[in-house]
């Protein structure tokens, strides 16, 4: 015989997806908390496009360096910065081949898979043999970051306009 005490379906869980926890949700609370659209959406932007320097390993620090000298949010500019982390590994090698190309450094002497984990071994040595690689592609990528940032800023400056009138609307105290 079941005991009425116990419940005879499970209670419905409130799925999430990747993107509303670590996206939507602290920006909504960063919201509510005074923080205006234009400040958050230039820290997102900003975090993006420093999450996706071409110096590997460097994001965080450089993403919190930025944001205190540009008075940004930084828990907004760490949630870009961090979920950029993907894109950084893909780029990476684009920063580095488009720097190839203004330079005529020629190509990377090392494949991916082993300059991966070199820099995870060995970061400090692995930067030191591939300087030369690396600041072209620093260079490329602050092309890259004083085109894409403003243009991030000027797309997400609207949407969280938008996310701030409709969390006013529902909450009017926030």
């Amino acid at each position: 015989m079941i005991s009425s005490s116990i419940p005879t379906e499970a209670p419905a869980v409130e799925a999430t997806s990747f993107f509303q926890r670590r996206l939507i949700t602290p920006i909504v609370n960063l919201l509510r908390m005074g923080a205006t659209p234009e400040k958050l959406a230039w820290s997102l932007a900003i975090g993006f496009v420093v999450g996706v320097n071409p110096l590997l390993g460097s994001t965080t620090l450089v993403c919190m360096v930025v944001a205190l000298l540009a008075r940004l949010n930084m828990v907004a500019s760490q949630i870009a910065n961090h979920l950029a982390y993907p894109l950084e590994i893909a780029l990476f090698f684009v920063f580095v081949r488009i720097g190839d190309v203004f330079f005529h450094t020629g190509h990377l002497p090392i494949d991916g898979h082993t300059l991966y984990r070199a820099i995870r071994q060995h970061p400090i040595a692995t930067t030191r043999v591939l300087w030369a690689w690396e600041w072209h592609a620093l260079v490329v990528w602050l092309l890259f970051a004083a085109i894409v940032a403003p243009i991030l800023a000027t797309l997400f400056t609207p949407m969280l306009h938008r996310l701030h009138h409709r969390i006013r609307k529902e909450h009017p105290t926030a």
